[in-house]
């Protein structure tokens, strides 16, 4: 009989799918060439993000496609103004706000397009308890980050690039009326999109401090 314990195991080759060169090559990008990108492929993109796996299958995910000058300069400005005021009350330098609040109006305009994405809780399950409610809460965030996760992925596939913003996070009530969203939309994220105007390289720290086998 073998001796397993002490068995040596050829290493499997590295898996160049598709799948597997889309996840390994995608960059977060956030320089992007003017030209607006064809209604079509943002399209293609959504549906590709709603193909997502979903808690109950309930699909909570919602996007708010902003293409506008206009939309987008307001929507900066919302939000440069909430950031300008939680960094002051902060004590944060006034040199330090004027260049993250620059940053940020930069980001969201220059984008040829922003994807607001949100959740919503309208057919989600209810419970008596708060505990419960939280995490069918967190089901709705997990359900709607996998559906960015696909957004990304399909925007890389097709040659584009895109990046999230956290910020929506710190200012939903801002993000909801710039962008007069339903009440039940909650913004998670800001996913800005274009034909790219930069590469990048990263890499990940070794897979062994990530992951322990039992």
């Amino acid at each position: 009989m073998a001796d397993f314990e002490h068995a040596s195991f050829a290493e499997p080759a590295v898996d160049h799918s598709p799948v597997q060169h889309a996840i390994r090559a995608r960059r977060s990008l956030r320089r992007y060439r003017p030209e607006p990108v064809p209604r079509p492929v943002i399209e293609a993109l959504l549906t590709a993000a709603i193909w997502a796996p979903s808690a109950h299958n309930r699909q909570p995910w919602r996007f708010g496609v902003i293409e506008s000058g206009a939309r987008k300069e307001s929507l900066a400005r919302a939000m440069g103004a909430r950031l300008r005021h939680d960094l002051a009350a902060d004590g944060v330098p006034e040199a330090v706000i004027a260049a993250d609040t620059e940053r940020s109006y930069d980001r969201i305009t220059s984008a040829p397009v922003l994807i607001a994405l949100c959740l919503s809780m309208m057919e989600m399950d209810s419970y008596p308890d708060s505990g419960r409610n939280h995490n069918e809460y967190l089901m709705a965030v997990q359900s709607t980050a996998m559906a960015g996760q696909n957004l990304l992925l399909a925007a890389h596939e097709a040659g584009l690039g895109a990046c999230w913003m956290c910020a929506p996070l710190f200012c939903p009530d801002v993000v909801g009326v710039a962008l007069a969203l339903p009440d039940d939309w909650e913004p998670q994220g800001l996913i800005t999109l274009g034909y790219p105007a930069q590469t990048r390289e990263k890499t990940r720290k070794p897979l062994a401090e990530s992951v322990l086998w039992r």
